[in-house]
């Protein structure tokens, strides 16, 4: 059966678009719900006329569809909270240093940094006025301040600020991915500003928390190492914040960071262990419904304790799907079970659509589902232990097939030895679940140290240390692949194409996928040229250092005062080189002077030498502080703009940008502007 014959799945795909439609073009909730009621009205009145006629005409199934796609604009309306009046955006201005009464309600813990614990707050009232929203709340470390906790109620005396947007060229935006969350402001505060009013539990997510770290609690009378500890927070509470950026990193390279957010791989295992758990239910009358009933509550518990995060509830949604289909024994296609729980999720959640992880997990499922029993079924062999090894191969490498436009896309970089740190872990994956829940009983149970609880760590030992070793490969793992959107959607239909020649091999597919490997081609090649055209100069924002970069036909050429390893290893350098689908440079030391079409810049260090000069600047560079009188030299030269990058004291880009605000001089900070562009 295809696919698009289930009516859910086009609904599905339609309500896809109506949100990316808004997502990107912003359609006004008045305009948005008075189309979709027009719509649905009309989709009324069609339906009876084709009972009558007894037959659904093209028009009738033309106005359905677009009329799901209205309501997925309107749904991400109505979930949009700045829509609404009461959003604290429309009643106090961000960005002003005027401080306000703010109260609060802890919503969730985030990892804290080396300067403030991270919260993200329900905002209940803005100075004495109801409001609603969430913000980003940065409350500095002190060892005496009382630990905040969700639920907390509290009163924070503070202004509300923008976030950061990103400052150079190229890079994550931070900011883009909380508004994503409803997030629109932060404000940082110290803890005598911050007061507990409220201490009282009410919420799922509050009692959530709680379980979390009387589980934690227990857990620690283990005594595991911090390394196994933080992975075991992570495989069964979705609690990522302890993992360092070193293991996290190891697991990226290996190809298996999947392993440390809870998605369909866990909650598959977990029902499999379920099902045969409660298998015994079955014997009695009623028992599959009994049995279905308390394997749903498990593994909503589940999901709750583990933070409801996107993979969570898309992998709940569909399993629970999957375990009612099973039990009532009635047979089910996965691609509708997918749809329903995508369709589900969209409707209370559509930012969800623009979660990473929740676009990869659906399509590594759409990868398993529907690659890899033609893998298998081509390679599988006559021996039983031969055919289990293959099978977690082809699911690896179908699961890989299935994210691996996207990952380029936002990761840049593909793990060669995915299927090797798959098909050894995989396997033991379910052992180590179904070992950590009796873990995990047994410490609620004060049960001591023992020989369980051993196996158990050290079987996260050996995981650790195996995608250790193999992230160490590094000829395996290719890094700074640069990918466009554009070639993302290219590869995605040469994939779709690709696999319907293998499904129906006919002279009509197999052109089809060569036209699309030549259009991907095409574009690759467009990518590089374009690129390689645009010529810009950069003067980047990098605190406490100067990096400066002149992109002429494809080559760039890096000036910096960087030592050796920060050169290699410096993020925005990496960024801006994929970005800009380039893979070698050239470096140099900083210079005093740089000459780009035509145009001249001085770049004055801590020396602040620039008397009897030969030439004229169009623009002033200042780094490394120099302790220069501006006014004279505003006198002494006709300048377009004076530039100041992140190598400087803030207290001189203070006074010198009131001096430049008095004079009429253009004054760029990098640190609040951005990088500084010549094109």
């Amino acid at each position: 059966m295809k696919v698009f014959d289930f009516p859910i799945v086009k609904f599905t795909l339609c309500l896809v678009i109506g949100i990316t439609l808004d997502y990107f073009y912003d359609v006004p909730l008045n305009l948005s719900l008075l189309l979709t009621g027009i719509l649905l009205i009309l989709l009324l009145i069609s339906y009876f006329f084709s009972l009558k006629s007894f037959k659904r005409t093209i028009s009738f199934g033309l106005l359905t569809y677009i009329s799901m796609i209205s309501i997925g604009i309107s749904v991400k309306n109505l979930h949009n909270e700045p829509n609404f009046d009461k959003h604290y955006t429309n009643i106090i201005s961000i960005d002003q240093s005027d401080l306000h009464q703010i109260k609060l309600t802890i919503s969730e813990t985030l990892k804290p940094n080396k300067t403030f614990n991270r919260y993200v707050a329900d905002v209940i009232a803005v100075d004495n006025t109801d409001a609603i929203g969430k913000i980003l709340l940065n409350v500095k470390r002190d060892s005496s301040s009382t630990q905040i906790q969700v639920d907390n109620k509290l009163i924070v005396y503070s202004s509300l600020q923008d976030l950061y947007a990103p400052l150079n060229p190229h890079q994550f935006n931070y900011k883009k991915y909380l508004n994503n969350q409803d997030i629109y402001a932060q404000t940082y505060c110290e803890p005598s500003s911050v007061f507990v009013i409220s201490s009282e539990t009410y919420s799922i997510s509050g009692y959530a928390d709680v379980i979390r770290r009387a589980i934690i609690t227990k857990l620690e009378s283990y005594n595991f190492q911090p390394n196994e500890f933080a992975i075991v927070k992570a495989l069964f509470l979705g609690q990522r914040q302890d993992i360092s950026n070193e293991l996290r990193q190891q697991y990226v390279s290996a190809g298996a960071i999947h392993i440390l957010a809870i998605s369909g791989l866990h909650v598959g295992i977990i029902l499999i262990i379920l099902n045969r758990l409660f298998g015994f239910l079955s014997r009695f009358k009623r028992g599959n419904i009994t049995k279905t009933i308390i394997i749903l509550i498990l593994l909503w518990s589940f999901a709750v304790i583990a933070g409801l995060s996107p993979s969570v509830l898309r992998a709940v949604t569909m399993f629970s799907a999957i375990a009612i289909a099973i039990n009532s024994k009635r047979p089910y296609n996965i691609y509708n079970t997918l749809a329903i729980s995508a369709f589900v999720l969209l409707l209370f959640k559509p930012m969800f659509l623009f979660e990473v992880g929740f676009q990869l997990s659906y399509l590594a499922v759409i990868g398993i589902v529907s690659i890899q029993p033609i893998l298998f079924n081509t390679i599988k062999t006559r021996f039983w232990f031969i055919n289990k090894i293959l099978i977690l191969l082809t699911v690896s490498v179908a699961a890989q097939i299935g994210v691996l436009p996207l990952s380029l896309y936002y990761f840049h970089q593909f793990p060669g030895l995915f299927f090797l740190s798959n098909v050894v872990v995989i396997p033991f994956l379910g052992f180590i679940l179904g070992c950590g829940i009796a873990v995990i009983i047994m410490a609620l149970l004060n049960i001591p140290y023992n020989f369980i609880v051993l196996i158990f760590d050290k079987s996260i030992t050996l995981m650790n240390q195996f995608f250790n070793w193999v992230s160490l490969q590094e000829a395996f793992i290719f890094r700074n692949v640069s990918f466009s959107i554009i070639m993302v959607i290219s590869a995605y239909i040469l994939i779709v194409y690709a696999y319907r020649s293998v499904v129906k091999t006919n002279f009509k597919n197999a052109m089809l996928t060569c036209l699309f490997i030549i259009i991907f081609q095409i574009i690759f090649l467009y990518n590089n040229y374009s690129t390689g055209n645009n010529n810009e100069f950069v003067v980047f924002h990098k605190s406490r250092k100067s990096l400066m970069v002149e992109k002429n036909r494809g080559n760039l050429k890096w000036y910096h005062n960087l030592d050796s390893t920060e050169m290699k290893t410096d993020y925005i350098i990496n960024s801006y080189s994929v970005g800009n689908f380039i893979k070698t440079s050239t470096t140099d030391s900083l210079k005093n002077v740089y000459s780009f079409k035509n145009e001249t810049l001085l770049a004055l260090d801590s020396l602040g030498v620039y008397q009897n000069l030969s030439f004229k600047p169009d623009y002033i560079l200042l780094t490394q502080s120099p302790k220069i009188n501006l006014n004279r030299l505003v006198d002494s030269f006709n300048l377009k703009t004076i530039i100041a990058d992140g190598s400087n004291y803030k207290s001189y880009i203070k006074r010198w940008e009131k001096t430049c605000d008095k004079r009429k001089i253009p004054f760029h900070y990098t640190g609040e502007k951005g990088a500084f562009m010549l094109k």
